[in-house]
């Protein structure tokens, strides 16, 4: 299903769902970050996606992050809660979502690398390197709140 974000624009259709996700932050042993480059839009993103009827919101961010790329994680702490109203998320089905997103940081206990069907590919990079991936606005900021390392979670 394709998708088109907006970030603060004027020109965003009005949302009619609000669905629970998570994304996490998953370094490997030289502090590169995962990220997958999405089949929906085509953007680099950080793994994750919606909480499932059934399953805490840990449980859900270990499912996607196996899921997408292959390794399981254990969660260590809450990076931040965004539910920036001005981001919107329309699907080519009509559904418009406003975001509501929490983001964990995760270190890996086990699994592989893979590329789901969901992900044309799957890597780590440096902070450096994420610089110049294609990504959306709001995944750069779940970086920069990640690379603060507060005690408490950002709320936004």
């Amino acid at each position: 299903m394709a998708r088109k974000d907006y970030y603060h624009q004027p020109n965003a259709p009005q949302p009619n769902s609000i669905v629970p996700a998570a994304s996490a932050v998953v370094t490997d042993s030289n502090g590169k970050i995962l990220f997958h480059k999405r089949r929906d839009n085509a953007l680099w993103s950080l793994p994750g996606g919606a909480l499932e009827l059934g399953e805490s919101i840990e449980q859900a961010i270990s499912r996607e992050v196996k899921e997408e790329t292959g390794f399981e994680v254990e969660v260590l702490k809450c990076i931040g809660i965004y539910t920036d109203p001005e981001h919107i998320i329309a699907y080519s089905d009509g559904e418009v979502r406003q975001q509501f997103s929490i983001c964990f940081e995760c270190r890996i206990i086990g699994g592989e690398l893979s590329i789901s069907s969901e992900s044309y590919e799957v890597q780590f990079f440096t902070v450096e390197e994420t610089k110049q991936l294609a990504m959306h606005p709001a995944q750069r900021v779940r970086i920069q709140d990640y690379l603060q390392h507060q005690e408490k979670a950002f709320i936004r």
